[in-house]
């Protein structure tokens, strides 16, 4: 059940600003509201007003805004008092309306108390957070459909369609006399591959929305002086790498966020891998190989005018990451800029130093991430979001499976069952306290 409790954030960000804003929800809010600013101010109305402390003195000056039960974001009675934002004045603002009775939200509980009452379903609450998270813009217009109800939809889409189909067999199961009809109809086949259809439909615009939340986790290494601290500037467009003719100049790892026609990705530029010739040199290499774990691909960097031995390199690299073989200073070797396939997998020819290639590097990494740009257009997800959508796949292709295979139309019933729990957790129809938990944890203060 709802929090009966006031509370009360900043809902700007911490430091100092020109305009703070201090918000506040719960059955208090308008007794609070009115001791503050002497009166309450008209439903959806601003008013500037003075706002007062315990002995009447003025604390700041600014808008009071109120929106009563239920038509506001948390679906309880809200004020917001928006003043000027230094830190100090806004938390002699927050303390006056502590001592009025309310109490410091928790990271998060506004949006939280906007699911419990109805106002958003989790997909659209967890959609207020990435909208303030976004990195690029795609990820911002991906994440407003969502909080406009458009990932939520589809997913009630897939629900229906399920609970009909559902519908139809344990029907079936309470007439056993009908039950050979049922068991050859072709309908119900038909309309267990379109749900599946529709379910991988579904799938790949969440995980291009998850791409577009998370990124792409991208390990440049390779052998000392191959141009990796020049790939990662060539990438990121700056001089973010010391860049030196010495071999072994990177002993840390260097990170860098670039965006990427929207997709956000995280490069990191690595130690040279070899026998470190003293201990910090070691250091580097152990982190390098530490990062190549982590990595959703590794671009293994090599100097193309000169030999290496690339099966012993690719050989180092960590069982199960996807790695690329980037061939580099191609201004020196004559090698034509491009992508080719070999025994190593995917190889392309670039010079970090000319530029020469880079674009196709670029295409390829969006590629092998499966990131597409134009099209139809996606929704912000996560990975909880991806986990449940296969789950409930996996669920429905058991359940094709065990018709096919035994006509058992009760574990058929009982798959479409689970199935649908799995899409519910998506939206927040059956979750647990736990997991509600962790999500709205992880949320802004006031927000």
């Amino acid at each position: 059940m709802p929090d009966t409790d006031t509370i009360v954030a900043i809902a700007t960000p911490p430091g100092r600003g020109g305009i703070g804003v201090v918000r506040l929800s719960g059955p208090l809010t308008p007794a609070i509201a009115a001791s503050v600013l002497r009166r309450l101010p008209p439903a959806r109305r601003a008013v500037y007003a003075e706002f007062l402390d315990a002995d009447g003195s003025a604390i700041d000056r600014g808008i009071g805004l109120y929106f009563p039960a239920p038509h506001s974001f948390t679906g309880e009675h809200v004020a917001e008092l928006q003043g000027h934002g230094g830190p100090v004045v806004l938390d002699m603002l927050v303390s006056r309306v502590v001592a009025l009775g309310a109490r410091l939200a928790r990271p998060g509980e506004f949006s939280e108390r906007a699911f419990l009452n109805g106002k958003l379903d989790l997909a659209q609450a967890e959609a207020v957070a990435d909208l303030i998270d976004s990195g690029s813009r795609a990820a911002a217009r991906s994440a407003m459909r969502s909080l406009n109800g458009q990932f939520s939809q589809r997913i009630t889409q897939l629900v229906e369609s399920m609970v009909r189909l559902r519908m139809y067999v344990e029907a079936a199961i309470d007439f056993p006399e009908e039950e050979v009809d049922f068991l050859s109809d072709r309908q119900i086949t038909d309309d267990i591959a379109e749900l599946l259809a529709e379910i991988d439909r579904v799938l790949a615009a969440a995980q291009q929305g998850c791409l577009l939340r998370e990124g792409m986790r991208i390990v440049i290494a390779g052998p000392p002086n191959a141009g990796k601290s020049s790939l990662l500037n060539a990438l990121a467009q700056v001089d973010r790498a010391i860049v030196s003719a010495t071999p072994g100049t990177t002993r840390d790892v260097v990170d860098q966020h670039i965006q990427l026609d929207g997709l956000p990705l995280h490069l990191l530029d690595t130690a040279g891998l070899r026998d470190a010739a003293d201990h910090i040199e070691y250091q580097g290499v152990s982190r390098a190989r530490e990062a190549m774990q982590q990595a959703d691909r590794v671009l293994v960097v090599v100097d193309d005018s000169v030999a290496v031995d690339l099966n012993a390199l690719v050989a180092q690299l960590p069982a199960g990451v996807p790695a690329t073989v980037v061939r580099n200073k191609i201004d020196l070797s004559g090698r034509r800029p491009g992508t080719a396939s070999s025994a190593n997998g995917v190889e392309v020819a670039v010079s970090a130093q000319t530029g020469a290639g880079l674009e196709g590097l670029k295409q390829h990494l969006k590629q092998a991430m499966g990131y597409q740009t134009g099209g139809e257009p996606t929704f912000i997800a996560r990975r909880r979001h991806l986990e449940a959508l296969s789950s409930a796949r996996a669920r429905v292709l058991s359940g094709q499976r065990v018709l096919a295979e035994r006509r058992a139309g009760e574990l058929l019933a009982e798959e479409l069952r689970l199935a649908q729990q799995s899409l519910a957790e998506i939206t927040g129809e059956f979750t647990s306290d736990d997991l509600l938990g962790r999500i709205f944890s992880s949320f802004c203060i006031g927000k």
